[in-house]
């Protein structure tokens, strides 16, 4: 079974919106056994709409379409789609109430504009909207699927969620997809690969496959395998099988699963020891602190984050000498160790974690060049330290430092460095 997906819209022609709908949907297909083979963009007009609908018709199975579907002058789609299927607009009458209803919900006032998103064709299925006003419609044509949905993320999710994707797994039998994902993080995807060449051998020869899915400062490894019903809890397990020897092999690296991330993986850690943790921040600017406080219960085990971007911050809130300042500079081993030492005396904490570094894009010299990095741990009687050498995207160096020093700072504390 093959898709394809019709994104409609000149802001995203132009660069003014992101299109991450195709992204979910993609996503959303995958887990369903559906294989996406396209995805355009194009033009809200009514040729571009019909040309590109006629183009996916000959080639998939199911085109997914989102945007056009507003209730002005220049959302086009739906006329256009009555047209291509040879049907006939008609007001839905149990949908107008409902339009009205969230209009009334809202205290607005509803215009003969959005009375017309009630009109809807004749002979495709309505999929109600619970998040709007304009609702999706699923036809069908020769034994092929086309569902139009608004634009708009939050509405077209919905409708996937509440219809779609149980309508798709109906009507097109397909084979469960299965997979997993661990996270990694301190080691690049080529090293990553040539420690785990073997197993990534015996995985595929049993029929799992694998991608190595890299970003800022982390690899995501993905295992994923067919199943129908009689073999499904057989494949499940032999994924747990596959990934259980990976926990094995490489657990100084491997920090969660599919969307776990290296601050929670910090925060079960410490509140199942009952420890504390503060942060003295400079090149990371508060990300520490952001990364961390993002997650719901964190004031358990998190004290706080000085930002302490300054050398005279670094000196009247953290101690940090202005000896080793003008003798090292800001971003040296004896500064970071002393920002870290520092921020756990003053709030008291188990652990701190310090960085200090040049993020970019200028400001580096031949000694310490752009994407030179210091961070530390600071424990019970013992300080560690080490450099990064990163790269030269200002962006990219802040999130790594960040998610290096929380993921380090976590290898230490389970390997027993401070017992």
């Amino acid at each position: 079974m093959k898709a394809e997906i019709i994104t409609i819209g000149d802001e995203i022609l132009i660069g003014q919106t992101i299109d991450t709908n195709s992204a979910w949907l993609g996503e959303q297909l995958h887990l369903i056994g559906v294989k996406l083979n396209r995805i355009v963009t194009i033009s809200d007009t009514p040729e571009a709409i019909r040309d590109s609908i006629d183009d996916s018709f000959n080639r998939a199975d199911l085109i997914l379409m989102t945007g056009g579907l507003g209730p002005t002058q220049d959302d086009v789609t739906k006329v256009t789609l009555v047209e291509f299927f040879g049907t006939t607009l008609e007001r839905n009458q149990e949908v107008l109430d409902e339009i009205d209803s969230y209009f009334t919900a809202k205290g607005l006032q509803m215009l003969e504009s959005n009375r017309k998103q009630a009109d809807l064709p004749k002979d495709a299925k309505i999929l109600r909207n619970t998040r709007g006003t304009a609702m999706g419609m699923w036809f069908e044509k020769n034994g092929k699927v086309l569902i139009s949905m608004p634009g708009v993320p939050y509405e077209m999710k919905g409708i996937m969620q509440d219809h779609g994707l149980r309508m798709l797994q109906d009507f097109f039998p397909t084979k469960t997809i299965l997979h997993q994902t661990i996270q990694t993080q301190g080691i690049g995807e080529s090293f990553l690969a040539e420690i785990i060449s073997d197993w990534e051998t015996a995985l595929r020869n049993d029929g799992v496959s694998l991608a190595y899915l890299p970003s800022p400062g982390l690899v995501k490894l993905r295992l994923t395998a067919y199943a129908d019903s009689a073999n499904k809890d057989e494949v499940s397990d032999k994924i747990a099988h596959y990934i259980s020897e990976l926990e094995r092999r490489i657990p100084e690296y491997i920090f969660g699963r599919e969307k776990d991330t290296v601050a929670k993986a910090v925060q079960d850690l410490f509140q199942s020891r009952g420890l504390t943790l503060a942060a003295a921040e400079s090149c990371t600017g508060g990300l520490i602190a952001h990364e961390i406080t993002s997650i719901p219960g964190s004031s358990a085990h998190f004290m706080g984050s000085m930002v302490t971007y300054s050398n005279q911050a670094k000196t009247i809130i953290l101690g940090v000498k202005e000896e080793s300042l003008e003798e090292y500079g800001a971003v040296s081993e004896q500064v970071v160790r002393e920002m870290a030492e520092g921020v756990r005396q003053k709030l008291g904490s188990d652990y701190a974690i310090a960085t200090s570094g040049v993020a970019g894009p200028d400001g580096g010299t031949e000694e310490k060049p752009v994407g030179t990095v210091w961070v530390s741990v600071a424990g019970p009687g013992k300080t560690l330290s080490k450099r990064l050498n990163l790269g030269k995207s200002r962006e990219r160096n802040i999130r790594i430092s960040m998610l290096s020093v929380l993921n380090w700072l976590r290898q230490e504390i389970i390997s027993g460095t401070f017992e």
